[in-house]
């Protein structure tokens, strides 16, 4: 039989014991390194549960690839590129034996995802290494919100857009809500990351919300306990918390039988936003989080509104 002939290969299907044991690998990768979002997973039906935990599994061997500090940034982007395009062939229908791959292409065909949305997630963290050779000593990243809000859409609201394919939605308004639900969740981490990313030599904050307060880049180093540096904390979280009304409205668009795991993930994180705000920002003497104790506190009513 000539080649123009040839019937194509048959998709590459992994047995059910496969795809268990795939979903199973993400479940331990999500539970080890997702320390709010893991809370929210646990009040989902198991085949939802386990589809974010895939999902989270990728975005976080994304994001390991590139802060890898041990490889110049030119191999962490080959790296990067490397593994979407490994993540494109087993779409595709060819055979993987990575089971974080394994997982997502299931988790993407049962759900819908756009390829696009998950391209996005590997996009945005590329967008961590740095353009010219070694790492920069410190640099401020984006020169206005705006340019921050593109970096903030790449590695965080397009998780919301691929959550809410999970969760289940009809009415179109809960994307542009997911987004900037998102967007709430990036500014947030943003304030608590600020001491750990300006030791990686990266500073989220933008230039012209610095430059509001007189701050020079050189001062995340030098003065961080200063009152001006806190104040425009102070105002990225209010930019926040503006953001934050978006899960309110969100939250009866989506099925029902995922609503309780939004509630659990929307209220950890304006909870951390507002002891934030009790400490007066003071995210430089210590990583501020809640507790075990407190979200295993919004994790029981959690639980509460999934069995009413």
């Amino acid at each position: 039989m000539s080649a123009a002939v040839q019937p194509m290969p048959s998709p590459y299907s992994p047995t059910a014991s496969q795809i268990a044991v795939a979903y199973s690998v993400c479940r331990s990768i999500t539970r080890a390194a997702a320390k709010n979002f893991y809370y929210a997973f646990l009040v989902l039906p198991p085949a939802k549960r386990q589809a974010l935990c895939a999902v989270y599994a990728f975005m976080r061997r994304c994001d390991d690839i590139s802060d890898d500090g041990k490889l110049p940034p030119y191999e962490r982007r080959q790296k990067l590129e490397a593994w979407l395009d490994a993540f494109h062939h087993a779409q595709s229908g060819h055979p993987t034996d990575d089971p974080v791959l394994l997982a997502l292409t299931d988790t993407q065909r049962r759900y819908n995802i756009p390829v696009e949305l998950l391209d996005q997630l590997a996009y945005g963290t590329g967008m961590d290494i740095p353009d010219n050779g070694e790492e920069e000593t410190l640099q401020v990243l984006y020169r206005t919100f705006s340019d921050l809000r593109v970096y903030c859409y790449r590695v965080a609201s397009v998780v919301g857009l691929v959550c809410i394919r999970v969760f289940g939605y009809r009415d179109p308004a809960a994307e542009k809500l997911a987004e900037q639900l998102g967007l709430a969740f990036q500014l947030t981490n943003i304030i608590r990351d600020v001491k750990e990313d300006y030791s990686l030599g990266r500073i989220y904050l933008p230039a012209e919300d610095l430059a509001k307060f007189d701050i020079e880049s050189a001062e995340f180093r030098s003065s961080l306990d200063s009152s001006r540096m806190r104040l425009v904390l102070k105002a990225e979280a209010e930019r926040a918390r503006e953001f934050y009304g978006a899960a309110d409205k969100l939250l009866p668009l989506i099925d029902e039988d995922s609503q309780p795991a939004l509630w659990v993930l929307s209220t950890i994180y304006r909870r951390l936003l507002e002891k934030m705000a009790r400490l007066q920002y003071d995210v430089f003497s210590q990583k501020v989080s809640l507790t075990v104790r407190e979200k295993l506190m919004i994790l029981g009513k959690g639980f509460v509104k999934r069995l009413v």
